[in-house]
């Protein structure tokens, strides 16, 4: 789970509550399987409703797509990178550093060429690539 998405429900609970449940909805993210992951995040739901609406309201927006990794079989190194977008930033950040050293644009692919460039000087300091080729060889 994204930590602005779990800062985002924090806010509206009372402080006496907002360790509890930020443990209990980190370790729902936790879990390995879709399923049970689902059913711990579904039960905080419920309970948020009774507490705070606009909590439960916090904790349901995107539920599902960030379970979506879960669903996928994703593995735990692999879905804790996905979990942020660090890495999107980090790539744009990249690229943007890249065409920046650009002094004169021609028409063409030359913007798409540089791009590229960018994409890929990313992709050699990525923890992302790093996590997902560990994943796969």
């Amino acid at each position: 789970m994204p930590d602005s998405q779990r800062r985002n429900v924090k806010e509206y609970l009372p402080e006496n509550c907002q360790k509890d449940y930020d443990r209990r909805m980190r370790n729902a993210y936790a879990m390995n399987n879709y399923a049970e992951a689902n059913e711990a995040l579904q039960k905080i739901f419920r309970q948020l409703e009774r507490i705070n609406p606009s909590a439960a309201r916090s904790l349901e927006e995107g539920l599902e797509e960030t379970l979506t990794v879960h669903r996928l079989g994703v593995g735990a190194v692999l879905r804790r990178k996905l979990a942020t977008t660090n890495p999107i930033e980090s790539c744009l950040s990249t690229v943007q550093r890249v065409a920046r050293n650009v002094k004169r644009w021609r028409e063409g692919d030359q913007p798409l060429r540089w791009t590229a460039t960018g994409l890929l000087e990313a992709e050699k300091k990525s923890d992302a690539s790093k996590a997902i080729k560990k994943s796969y060889c």
